[in-house]
């Protein structure tokens, strides 16, 4: 029942994202046709004036973008949601799977983790405070919270 609840989650989630995203492309780009329909009707307004402001209001949308970009990169509320969308992920999947991909990763380190060294999916402990850390998609591993040692053992994800 639980991963019903959580395919049903993701596939909910996933229209609606695409739905705002349509609509959202589609009413920028009603706006941007409406701004060139009455800027050429403006007879006044030489031709090069017109392209000027349609270049210009691209570039505004463009810095506005790049902007919103660099703030959502520091936002608490979206790196909330998507650790959270990671985390739904994780539950959904199939662990024994995963563990098979990961294993020629693991080979290549035996096992043993640090920081700097990047890790798709799993547990790691670390290996002075036994600290648990659970990564739930590909992150840059960072000295442990608790102690600030940089060696971790990567753990089974199936009992």
């Amino acid at each position: 029942m639980n991963k019903e609840r959580s395919s049903d989650f993701y596939n909910r989630l996933s229209r609606w994202i695409v739905d705002v995203k349509q609509h959202e492309v589609t009413k920028i780009v009603e706006i941007v046709e409406h701004a060139k329909v009455v800027l050429k009707a403006a007879e006044t307004i030489p031709e090069e004036k017109v392209k000027q402001f349609i270049d210009n209001f691209n570039y505004d949308l463009h810095e506005f973008y790049q902007q919103y970009q660099e703030q959502a990169k520091h936002s608490i509320y979206l790196g909330l949601m998507n650790e959270s969308f990671w985390a739904l992920m994780e539950n959904i999947t199939d662990k024994s799977q995963v563990e098979w991909a990961e294993l020629s990763e693991d080979f290549q380190h035996q096992g043993e983790y640090t920081t700097g060294d990047y890790i798709g999916f799993g547990i790691i402990e670390c290996q002075k405070c036994h600290h648990i850390l659970h990564i739930s998609h590909l992150t840059e591993i960072t000295d442990c919270l608790h102690c600030g040692h940089n060696h971790f053992t990567r753990k089974s994800l199936t009992p």
